[in-house]
């Protein structure tokens, strides 16, 4: 077990039954970024904040530096820049397109606003993460349809019921809470972890 995981459950013992999922997910998201993927990330209210900040986390230094080498710097006529830019995991959080969400919205069918970003953007070997604490949020459900139809690989964090997502997804992370603030608080610190477990394994510094 890696050291980051281990230490989530020694400070979140309930998690300990998320482990082998947790496991899991780190090993589909280290096949998607070792063949060029991108994580696809949706879900609502405080699920779409998650989204945001899961992006954030992968994007740039989250707790590395992630410094570009020698050889990149030398691409840049800026030093400034070349000293300034870091290392990202290629991640979009589907929450984030204010305009093409509402506009889909309006003009066609407001569930579908996830599936339709998905089905844009899922090329082969990418991942869909798909947050959602009852696990049968709607449009939610569809974008997992969309991701499945593409041939991409979905992990789903829902809480402890049996849900549409546990179903439909590859790997289902159950926090095991039924509650939407207890299953919200125990999300972050998995995906925390994730997204440290991925950092570690591509970056020294």
């Amino acid at each position: 077990m890696s050291v980051l995981l281990s230490t989530l459950i020694d400070r979140f013992p309930a998690l300990a039954e998320c482990e082998k999922d947790i496991q899991s997910a780190y090993d589909l998201m280290l096949e998607c970024y070792d063949n060029n993927g991108k994580l696809l990330c949706c879900g609502n209210g405080g699920s779409a904040a998650d989204c945001d900040h899961l992006v954030g986390e992968l994007m740039k230094g989250f707790l590395k530096k992630r410094p570009l080498s020698d050889f990149e710097k030398e691409k840049f006529d800026c030093n400034k820049l070349a000293y300034g830019l870091q290392k990202g995991l290629p991640a979009i959080s589907l929450c984030a397109h204010s305009a093409l969400m509402t506009a889909f919205a309006n003009d066609e069918a407001p569930e579908f606003v996830f599936a339709q970003q998905v089905y844009a953007y899922a090329k082969k070997g990418d991942i869909l993460v798909a947050f959602s604490t009852s696990g049968n949020s709607a449009n939610v459900v569809y974008a997992v349809q969309a991701a499945k139809a593409s041939g991409i690989n979905v992990i789903s964090l829902t809480g402890k019921k049996e849900s549409k997502l546990g179903e439909l997804s590859d790997v289902c992370i159950r926090i095991p809470e039924t509650e939407t603030f207890k299953i919200q608080e125990l999300t972050l610190p998995v995906y925390h972890c994730l997204a440290a477990m991925i950092e570690e394994n591509y970056f020294e510094v």
